[in-house]
């Protein structure tokens, strides 16, 4: 049996100036980081979203809610590892990730490769499984405003024990 997931999120960039942003487990050299409960990897908060949208499991925040304070600054690829572990439980597999950044800025092109290697990291899969792109908005909306960047995921599993579910 196989199952498919579709994940959404988006951050808004902080006002206060930064060195670095986080996308896909992967430190990027920006002005401005992004706003968040936890280190605010809207990549990776879109897969995690995937993930648990296949196995009709909730979302990011069933999981990991922003009123818990052991979640605060915590690191994306770690709570991906987690409902990793949900999904290998319950006898899926990862068979691959598509996503989408949209960002006017920074550009993902020359980080690409390495947030292939760290999302399929966390998703104990090969990077051959995982692909990311990114589009801008042509200026148009909160992110053509550079106000924050989203992230769209599409996630496809396969049951191993197609009788488990």
């Amino acid at each position: 049996m196989m199952r498919i997931g579709h994940g959404f999120d988006v951050h808004a960039f902080a006002k206060e100036k930064g060195e670095t942003i986080r996308l896909g487990g992967v430190d990027i050299p920006y002005e401005h980081g992004l706003e968040g409960h936890s280190d605010a990897d809207v990549v990776l908060h879109a897969v995690t979203d995937a993930l648990a949208g296949a196995m009709a499991l909730g979302d990011i925040g069933h999981f990991f809610p922003d009123t818990d304070a052991q979640w605060k600054n915590a690191d994306s690829g770690k709570m991906l590892e987690r409902v990793v572990l949900e999904a290998r439980a319950l006898g899926y597999r990862i068979k691959n990730v598509d996503i989408t950044v949209l960002a006017e800025a920074p550009k993902i092109a020359p980080y690409r490769e390495a947030m292939r290697e760290a999302i399929a990291g966390s998703l104990g899969c090969t990077a051959r499984r995982v692909s990311v792109k990114a589009t801008t908005t042509e200026g148009l909306g909160f992110v053509g405003r550079k106000e924050g960047i989203a992230a769209h995921a599409v996630i496809l599993l396969m049951q191993i024990d197609a009788f488990s579910d």
